[in-house]
């Protein structure tokens, strides 16, 4: 579970906040897309829901505890969240068995292998734990930087823009994957994009921002039949 009460955040410099009061909940083994423009705000209050940025005010909750609020902080690597950057953002220098491994942690040599085998039979990359990112396929980089998030063993991915540097078909199949990957596992997922096709076709509900304010939050569907206004209508159907 994931819940964002009145998140708000300015940075200096803009008189416009990034984020303004912002709330939503994920449900546990649900999937979510953040769409919108440009500026809009989703990625920063992506980055917030990660710990890479600290919010102005408000609350991030999930079902082991509170993240953000009051006098609660914790730290990104003790969130339990998974994070899926555009490009995969693996580390160049090591083997993707090396990159898996050290999202693991220390763990005997016999049962690494194991575990690392495993998540790259789940992303359909058997047998390619000793390639490096500059060996691999875009698509195959990102099933990796998948991998690597999924052997952490989270409560939560949140995955930035993950498909924008694919090609139309490529997407098509990662994102099917990813989202059965995620059923699978009952992983709550949030996606991050300002494309209307993934947003549709990745999450169960979607979330349009503009100008830092959530202005719809409903079931892919309802969102697509009823938008609340023209900037929902064009946005969510790709006009």
């Amino acid at each position: 579970m994931l819940e964002v009460q009145n998140i708000s955040k300015s940075f200096s410099g803009n008189n416009v906040p990034a984020v303004q009061d912002v709330t939503f909940r994920v449900a546990a083994g649900e999937l979510l897309s953040l769409v919108g423009e440009s500026g809009s705000g989703k990625t920063t209050l992506l980055r917030m829901i990660a710990g890479l940025e600290i919010p102005d005010r408000g609350l991030i909750r999930t079902n082991r505890g509170c993240l953000f609020g009051d006098k609660d902080w914790v730290v990104p690597e003790k969130r339990r969240i998974g994070l899926v950057f555009q490009g995969g953002a693996l580390f160049p220098h090591m083997s993707v068995a090396q990159n898996l491994g050290y999202a693991m942690g220390q763990l005997p040599k016999s049962e690494l292998q194991d575990r690392v085998e495993e998540y790259l039979k789940l992303v359909q990359l058997d047998g390619k734990f000793q390639r490096y990112p500059h060996e691999l396929s875009g698509g195959e980089r990102q099933r990796v930087a998948l991998a690597r998030a999924l052997a952490a063993k989270p409560d939560i991915i949140l995955l930035d823009e993950p498909y924008s540097n694919l090609d139309v078909a490529l997407t098509a199949d990662l994102r099917e994957q990813v989202r059965a990957i995620l059923h699978q596992k009952k992983i709550t997922g949030v996606l991050v994009t300002h494309d209307p096709a993934d947003a549709r076709h990745f999450a169960d509900r979607i979330a349009i921002m503009r100008k830092g304010v959530l202005v719809q939050l409903g079931l892919v569907e309802d969102v697509i039949d009823h938008p609340c206004d023209m900037y929902c209508s064009l946005l969510i159907r790709g006009r």
